[in-house]
């Protein structure tokens, strides 16, 4: 790809506040090289789901650029999408905002670069294996037993609780979230959906259990991960009390 033709895919990019500064698109680390989108879609909602909204992975992260907004326009303006997946696997290997460093490495940024690119601002849904390269949270109701309750983050590393709502007894209570996902998440309680927070648990990952001991009266309440963008892309569930 030409200097001229990167610089304005970046130009376009930057516009929508994703990719200010990139150098390059990339697009020559790329050919060769063959992606397999199934594990790339798998480490998207994974590792950068978190923080960012990518509609076809079911993804609605915010602490990062929408990412079916932010390349909408250069399509729109004929750049394809192979020059997206350039941007994205630059930005991936250099990145220049808050994003980490090399989220993915290798194979699994390239894996990572194609399925975005792949699927970015297109309308629809993901077909065939992408269909069900990963599980949809099945969220279910929980109720306390002898004082504790666990509400345990999506294993696949998806932005939920298994639980959506839960129901406990008033007095003491303790809740505790194990997370299997590398991505951290942690749990906090709050009275009604704005109100102070009761308690808060660590963060943890690779199978750590957040917990958090509070003492409740009959009323409503609302756990959620306080972790930048996770409760806004659905982190939350509603704790009834009688």
């Amino acid at each position: 790809m030409s200097r001229r033709r990167r610089g304005a895919i970046v130009a376009t990019v930057a516009a929508s506040a994703f990719a200010v500064g990139i150098a390059g698109c990339g697009g020559d680390d790329l050919k060769g090289n063959r992606a397999d989108l199934v594990h790339g879609k798998q480490l998207f909602v994974e590792r950068c789901g978190a923080c960012h909204t990518l509609a076809r992975a079911g993804t609605r992260g915010t602490a990062g650029p929408d990412l079916d907004t932010a390349f909408a326009q250069s399509l729109q303006d004929g750049f394809g999408r192979d020059t997206v997946r350039g941007v994205v696997h630059e930005q991936i290997l250099y990145p220049i905002s808050r994003m980490p460093e090399r989220i993915v490495k290798g194979q699994s940024a390239i894996d990572v670069a194609a399925y975005v690119g792949e699927v970015a601002a297109k309308p629809g849904e993901d077909e065939g294996a992408l269909a069900a390269a990963v599980r949809r949270v099945e969220q279910r109701t929980a109720a306390a037993e002898n004082g504790k309750l666990e509400i345990d983050a999506d294993p696949d590393g998806q932005l939920a609780y298994v639980v959506s709502a839960a129901t406990a007894p008033a007095g003491p209570l303790e809740i505790d979230s194990r997370n299997e996902a590398s991505i951290p998440h942690d749990i906090a309680l709050q009275e009604g959906t704005s109100g102070p927070d009761l308690g808060r648990g660590e963060t943890v990952s690779n199978g750590g259990v957040s917990r958090v001991s509070v003492d409740v009266r009959p009323g409503d309440y609302t756990f959620y991960c306080t972790l930048p963008g996770h409760r806004e892309a659905g982190m939350e569930g509603r704790l009834t009390v009688r």
